[in-house]
């Protein structure tokens, strides 16, 4: 038999060799090998509290939560693909255990997961993989109700280009009309008569091209975002909310819309405003449902960038406990893109603020006829998720799910079908009044 097909579990590949001879062992073997040594584990072993999986199309994330900082090591091999992570002071008892049970089907990443003591004082996790992975492992120390996390996060070699993806991908709409979204770009380009300089300013203030709207469901996965009394998830209606206002704006003639995550995963702030400024979008709209200390609070809001501070006590204590987002969900700060994410958050936002304020009275507007205010006007806070450089960007507070009557509105079809219309029609009334410039520029050839 091939070295490279031997079981993970295999005694050959215990790690009481020294780290030559493993790597040795691997290259010979045609392995890839990544080795990463976590802080030693304690003595008496320590039990798990809980492992979770949250698959989705950009990554896979797994989730190992323990009363102690869990020790570890990992390595990767081919033929087949597999992650081998090494869980040093850990019992193996009935939550580990039932790790390979949360594995689904549909996982883009993850074929199947096996369990078992490796050596006394080890529990070692194979995960069987469906493509090659660049693994990200890392520990987090306790927060909000976890304890200590290990977290797997499963990318893959070749990331999805997000505007390419856009491009191929037919909205509702344009597949109703039998066009893509190629399509119409090209045609809206055919429309465009340029002067002998290559350029239409009437064009330029009217163009008839696709607006792009990327829509934020906030938190997900790790981050289950503010908890109404009822036991309602924030993220859960949130993301109801936002595919409801997917729908809507793809039915609009010219506009089109992309969801910063579209399933029950976490996605860092950071990220979110990567993924609107990969597609080009025209406007980035973050939706929420937030809680308050007083269950009385009530009404919704709409929230831009703050450039000198909270426009109120409760507006600052928002936006605290939403960029708190990362902290709660997982994000590898010491990974290569810790410096991206405060690079992205510190550029400046002057070109983008007035129309950021025009959207949002638009919508607050259309609010107004669906649920009551919570203030009559556009309120300012630091929320990170705003800080995009070059796109108008607003944040909705579609009502306060601590507030009993509000998470039952929340819940209710109806409702959410109220909220997404009068988000869209703010929208729409926004870019009606202000349409956006053309993307396309004519050369000139003398």
């Amino acid at each position: 038999m091939h070295k490279n097909n031997r079981s993970a579990f295999s005694p050959s590949l215990k790690q009481h060799a020294s780290v030559p001879a493993r790597r040795h062992f691997l290259k010979a073997a045609g392995a890839a090998f990544a080795m990463m040594v976590s802080p030693v584990g304690q003595a008496a072993a320590s039990r798990m509290v809980a492992v979770r999986v949250w698959p989705a199309e950009d990554y896979t994330r797994i989730t190992l939560e323990s009363k102690a900082e869990i020790g570890f090591k990992y390595f990767t091999l081919d033929g087949p693909d597999r992650l081998v992570v090494d869980l040093e002071g850990v019992e193996f008892d009935s939550v580990i255990k039932h790790l390979p049970d949360r594995i689904t089907e549909a996982d883009p990443f993850i074929k199947l997961v096996r369990a078992g003591r490796n050596r006394p004082g080890v529990v070692r996790v194979v995960v069987e993989l469906k493509q090659a992975i660049k693994p990200q492992l890392f520990t987090l120390q306790p927060v909000g109700a976890y304890g200590h996390r290990l977290v797997l996060d499963l990318y893959p070699t070749i990331e999805t280009d997000p505007l390419l993806a856009l491009i191929e991908k037919d909205s509702p709409a344009d597949a109703a009309r039998g066009t893509d979204s190629a399509t119409e770009v090209a045609r809206a380009s055919e429309r465009v008569t340029p002067d002998r300089h290559g350029r239409n300013p009437a064009a330029e203030r009217n163009v008839n091209r696709l607006v792009t709207v990327a829509i934020d469901a906030g938190h997900g996965g790790e981050d289950p975002g503010a908890v109404g009394r009822r036991g309602s998830y924030e993220k859960n209606v949130t993301l109801m909310i936002a595919r409801r206002l997917k729908k809507q704006i793809d039915a609009q003639p010219g506009m089109r819309a992309v969801l910063t995550r579209d399933g029950d995963y976490f996605v860092p702030l950071y990220k979110r405003v990567q993924k609107a400024r990969a597609v080009r979008a025209d406007l980035f709209v973050s939706i929420h449902a937030d809680a308050f200390v007083k269950p009385d609070a009530h009404g919704s809001s709409v929230f831009v960038l703050s450039e000198r501070g909270a426009s109120s006590a409760a507006a600052r204590w928002l936006a605290k406990r939403e960029n708190d987002a990362d902290l709660i969900g997982g994000v590898n700060i010491g990974g290569p893109d810790g410096h991206l994410a405060r690079t992205l958050l510190d550029l400046s936002q002057t070109a983008t603020r007035n129309d950021s304020m025009k959207v949002g009275k638009a919508v607050l507007r259309e609010l107004g006829g669906v649920n009551r205010l919570h203030k009559r006007d556009v309120e300012h806070a630091g929320f990170a998720v705003l800080k995009a450089p070059d796109i108008p960007s607003i944040l909705v507070e579609t009502a306060f799910i601590s507030n009993p009557e509000e998470e039952r509105k929340l819940n209710n079809r109806k409702y959410q079908d109220q909220m997404a219309e009068a988000i869209m029609k703010g929208l729409k009334r926004y870019f009606d009044e202000n349409p956006p410039l053309s993307r396309i520029r004519v050369a000139s050839i003398d």
